[in-house]
């Protein structure tokens, strides 16, 4: 007469289980993932570090596969970014070259403008490596460094100052000249204040882009390159492939990306997690 009772007491107890063992393997599996990864692009860091002798530091910013509820999420350069990457440039012997790999589509100027002036000071070689795009923001990064190494279609982008609200982002040289067109009484107050925050932003950009290239290239050539990247003469994803860039910034601009990192952006890639490393490096722990 217990029988039945028993059986469903071992049914419940079974099915209890199953949820356990659910619970830990839902649980347990991406975590494991994210170490492999974590292991793996520790791996290549490391072995691109000891062949090229420098501390490799990576600022990724992949959008493919994260999301929330489905909803792509997209990631930027921000500042919780700069303040690691200084901290891996902080961190680096004087005498050691650093290699920056980056993949972005750009992000906060603030903090854009902390690295690339970071890495301008930092007195041992620098080198950029780009093995997809490094856009806007990144494009400015890349302009402080030594060598520019990029795949041959990857991509640079201008780096004018886009100023907007909660309506839409403006290219700071299009406000600017929309001034230039209309009589002063046909254009609303809040018009006229971003067209003056947008001259000032365009100023602000120009002397930057002087600082970071300043010892480097020749009065010309620098005016140039701001005429080419900084002035709006073109729209804001305006892709500079390799050759481009070449012929704009010189020999500094080459194209033998090494192999580890095309596998490092692999690794990348499966990542699911929803905040994922943007940036990583090996510290230098002795010669």
């Amino acid at each position: 007469m217990y029988e039945p009772v028993l059986l469903q007491m071992g049914s419940e107890s079974l099915l209890s289980n199953m949820w356990i063992i659910l619970f830990l393997i839902l649980f347990l599996v991406p975590m494991l993932q994210r170490r492999y990864l974590e292991q793996s692009r520790r791996r290549l860091l490391v072995k691109m570090g000891k062949r090229r002798k420098s501390v490799v530091v990576t600022l990724i910013h992949r959008q493919e596969v994260l999301s929330f509820l489905g909803i792509p999420l997209a990631r930027y350069i921000d500042i919780d970014d700069s303040e690691q990457v200084l901290r891996a440039i902080r961190t680096t012997p004087k005498d050691v070259p650093i290699d920056l790999i980056l993949h972005t589509p750009g992000g906060l100027a603030l903090a854009a403008t902390q690295i690339a002036l970071a890495l301008k000071a930092h007195p041992a070689r620098k080198t950029v490596i780009i093995p997809h795009y490094a856009m806007s923001g990144g494009t400015l990064i890349a302009l402080a460094v030594d060598e520019i190494i990029m795949d041959p279609h990857a991509a640079l982008g201008p780096v004018d100052p886009q100023l907007g609200d909660q309506t839409g982002s403006y290219p700071a040289t299009s406000l600017v000249r929309l001034l230039e067109r209309k009589k002063i009484d046909e254009v609303d107050d809040k018009t006229i204040v971003l067209a003056d925050q947008a001259e000032k932003a365009l100023r602000q950009m120009d002397g930057l882009v002087k600082t970071i290239l300043d010892g480097r290239c020749d009065g010309d050539k620098v005016a140039q390159i701001i005429e080419e990247f900084v002035s709006g003469k073109y729209t804001h994803d305006h892709p500079f492939l390799a050759e481009d860039a070449r012929r704009l910034l010189g020999e500094c601009v080459k194209t033998d990306v090494p192999a580890e990192v095309y596998d490092l952006m692999k690794l990348y890639r499966m990542e699911v997690a929803r905040r994922r490393p943007g940036v990583e490096y090996v510290p230098v722990t002795g010669k």
